[in-house]
């Protein structure tokens, strides 16, 4: 089987020694890699209901057949493990390019165990494993850490994962940073790496992973670029990247603001891809093998934060803050970004947990002065978070414990302790189903459900038949993270050119039955990890808030429509009623 090195490498940080074993094509066809590779990885690795910040609970990294391959998108890396944040299945996706220096290192996935004694950096390459003192970069800023380390590492393209302070400090949603301002984003990959008092991972090397057609593919890449450089999607994601859609949503209703109480704000255009445009200074920026540039560098041009530089806002981050945070300016969002950024810490649970303090504040719960579009108290609250300072130490905990300390699970909005992304399910059915029972809890990329709501392909009220086309997305989407490849190609990439890259890249022969056989494997893998950890079928469901409260127009998503939708995600699944596995044991 091509398209692997067919190794993993083990890192035992406690006692600074490493080991390599061989991965069998038997079990790479049956999971494959990325997604696939690091749940496997984490089953058979992970002790059942081990603490997150244990030296016990593995961190993999896993790279994809397509890594390091001609095939636009491919540039991406995932991180697995148990989530500080949730206490379930954890992965997170980033790109850049990173990926490349990974895959040069010559593994197809690193698992990193123990906690070390004191701060250390990693240095993987295909040479060997070297560990190095980092009590120089500890307590730096993840800008400051990734240049420190350029410095010192004497290789020409290395790929540098680091963690900020966030991290360092165990906030439960700290985040892992390479290239500057990609990022492993979600469920606490930062805080994982921070209790191993590992403050950053570098890799490089010369070794080239083995394709089944390397000429085929080269064809394959010139002819999709030929194809799509100019295709409407690619022109609305290089024009406008990801703050596009606050247009989108604010017209559908579902733009989550105020904390979860509107559905729209009248400050769109101060916070959209226009205001961006008119007042930041864009400029597409790409990953590697990448024609799409999502990506935006920005400066800012006027105020306060003049000359303020950024790869960003994304829209999940423009909706956290200008959305549930009610910020009204684009600059002043910049300003919540980069801070973000520095400090490490997931701009969505940052803004929702901002968001929720407001309400708290508001409901008598909390001692802090904060208020809606007040960016430098919101500011002043996220410092607090990573020093764990006052009310930041119980906020830094995540939305799950701090709303059960306060009271306040009624209006918490979060799906097994992750807060949703902005897309309203009240407006956007499929979007409950997709926060219901997404195994990271509340999230979009894992079906990007909101494409086919929002283009008319499916009525966004329908309830009946809705879950067959949820699981053809969250299929398709699954296996894009086992190669891996961007979502974003997923207008670009149908089933069809699944299965020719996973030809090209590894030599199988995989018809869409079999692509959808070995998503529904990842999917009942993922599903037993959480199981195993603790996963009950009343987590399969949607916070009170958004089942019990309309929006201002009426719109609402009932228990009972979620009920049919989950049950019937259940049934097409081949689970059981309650959510269990067939195969499990009763």
């Amino acid at each position: 089987m091509y398209g692997f090195f067919k190794q993993a490498l083990t890192v035992d940080v406690s006692n600074r020694s490493c080991q390599t074993e061989m991965l069998s094509d038997a079990f790479l066809q049956t999971c494959m890699g990325g997604k696939g590779l690091g749940t496997q990885l984490l089953l058979d690795r992970n002790p059942a209901g081990v603490d997150p910040f244990s030296s016990d609970n593995r961190l993999v990294l896993a790279l994809g057949p397509a890594t390091d391959s001609p095939i636009h998108g491919s540039c991406r890396h995932g991180m697995f493990a148990k989530s500080p944040l949730t206490g379930l299945y954890s992965e997170s996706y980033a790109g850049g390019s990173a990926a490349i220096a990974m895959s040069r290192a010559g593994f197809d996935a690193y698992i990193i165990k123990g906690a070390s004694d004191r701060p250390l950096w990693l240095e993987i390459t295909d040479q060997g494993v070297f560990f190095h003192a980092a009590d120089d970069l500890w307590g730096l800023d993840t800008f400051e850490t990734e240049e420190a380390l350029r410095k010192k590492v004497a290789a020409t393209s290395p790929g540098i994962l680091v963690i900020g302070p966030a991290g360092e400090n165990r906030v439960r949603f700290a985040v892992v940073k390479n290239d500057g301002w990609r990022v492993c984003g979600r469920t606490g990959m930062g805080a994982v790496l921070g209790s191993k008092k590992i403050k950053a991972v570098v890799f490089h090397g010369s070794r080239k992973r083995p394709f089944a057609d390397p000429a085929g593919l080269k064809a394959y890449a010139k002819e999709n670029l030929a194809l799509y450089k100019d295709h409407p999607v690619t022109q609305a994601y290089r024009n406008n990247g990801t703050p596009m859609m606050v247009d989108i949503l604010n017209k559908a209703g579902g733009f989550p603001s105020r904390y979860w109480s509107q559905g729209s704000v009248q400050q769109y255009e101060n916070i959209n891809a226009q205001s961006i445009k008119d007042r930041c200074q864009p400029k597409p920026k790409a990953c590697r093998t990448c024609f799409l540039a999502c990506g935006k560098s920005v400066r800012v041009q006027q105020g306060r934060h003049q000359g303020l530089t950024l790869e960003g806002p994304e829209y999940e981050t423009i909706y956290a803050f200008g959305g549930l945070c009610m910020v009204d300016q684009i600059e002043e969002i910049v300003y919540l970004n980069d801070l973000c950024d520095r400090m490490g810490l997931d701009t969505m649970s940052s803004g929702n947990l901002a968001a929720f303090a407001i309400e708290a504040r508001r409901r008598g719960k909390i001692d802090l002065e904060i208020d809606y579009n007040q960016p430098d108290r919101i500011a002043a609250l996220l410092k607090k978070i990573v020093l764990r300072q006052d009310v930041g130490g119980l906020l830094a905990e995540g939305i799950r414990p701090a709303s059960e300390e306060l009271g306040l699970e009624d209006i918490a909005v979060h799906v097994k302790g992750l807060e949703p992304s902005g897309y309203d399910p009240r407006v956007l059915k499929g979007m409950g189903l997709a926060y219901a029972v997404a195994d990271r809890g509340a999230c979009h990329l894992r079906t990007t459900f909101y494409k086919p709501e929002l283009s008319g392909l499916i009525d966004p009220d329908q309830i009946e038949d809705k879950a067959a086309l949820f699981i053809d997305f969250e299929d398709r989407c699954t296996l894009f993270d086992t190669l891996i490849v961007c979502r974003f190609y997923r207008d670009l990439y149908p089933w069809e050119e699944i299965g020719k890259m996973i030809a090209l890249t590894t030599g199988e022969t995989l018809q869409k039955q079999d692509l959808q056989s070995l998503a529904a494997r990842v999917t009942d893998s993922t599903r037993r990890f959480n199981l195993r950890e603790g996963l009950r079928m009343t987590d399969d469901w949607l916070p009170k808030r958004l089942l019990n409260e309309a929006l201002p127009d009426g719109r609402r998503i009932d228990s009972a429509d979620l009920r049919w939708l989950v049950d019937d995600y259940y049934r097409l699944r081949g689970w059981r009623e309650t959510g269990q596995l067939s195969d499990a044991i009763a």
